[in-house]
């Protein structure tokens, strides 16, 4: 069992409800603003076969995961946005395993790729722009039964990109795909 953890959480668990100083949320966007071109860089060149191969037994496919996260991160901007605009919003939580079984989740990932640059170009502008008093507006979120503020959101954000990432780059490195990705 503690092997398949490894597998899931390749960096470990996010640490919820903990504060975030404004250092470490700057860090954060810079790694937001990071991950389209390092995932684009990684598997923007794979074929099917690579990208239709689970990156743990009974996980999602590389393919999968690409699409997951840019519908999380699609989630994830318009979240922020209400945040700002909203008086403690209450957010609409999804079912990602449902959405990963979508037509959509099995298309070319370059469309999502594309979303993620384009995406994250607007995210981060948006973010970079906050001030340390926006950066404490929150949202509430039903499932967790939370308020959540912006910093914990952008830490969370940077951790889910790099999470997958690193499903994907594990993976990639247990098949010896990193020196040839064709």
């Amino acid at each position: 069992m503690q092997d398949l953890d490894v597998l899931r959480y390749p960096i470990g668990r996010f640490d919820y409800g903990t504060p975030i100083p404004l250092g470490e949320t700057r860090a954060h966007i810079a790694e937001i603003d990071k991950l389209p071109i390092k995932l684009t860089e990684l598997v923007g060149k794979w074929g099917d076969e690579r990208l239709d191969t689970p990156y743990r037994p009974e996980g999602w496919t590389v393919r999968q995961l690409v699409h997951h996260i840019a519908d999380s991160h699609i989630n994830a901007y318009v979240r922020t946005k209400l945040a700002l605009t909203e008086d403690n919003p209450t957010i609409k939580p999804y079912e990602e395993g449902e959405w990963a079984k979508l037509p959509d989740s099995q298309l070319d990932v370059a469309l999502s790729l594309v979303i993620l640059r384009n995406l994250h170009q607007r995210w981060v502008t948006l973010l970079d722009s906050l001030t340390e008093t926006q950066l404490l507006r929150t949202y509430f979120h039903p499932a967790t039964q939370r308020m959540v503020p912006l910093s914990e959101v952008i830490g969370m954000y940077a951790w889910h990109g790099e999470h997958h990432y690193q499903h994907i780059y594990r993976l990639a490195a247990r098949e010896g795909w990193l020196e040839h990705t064709t």
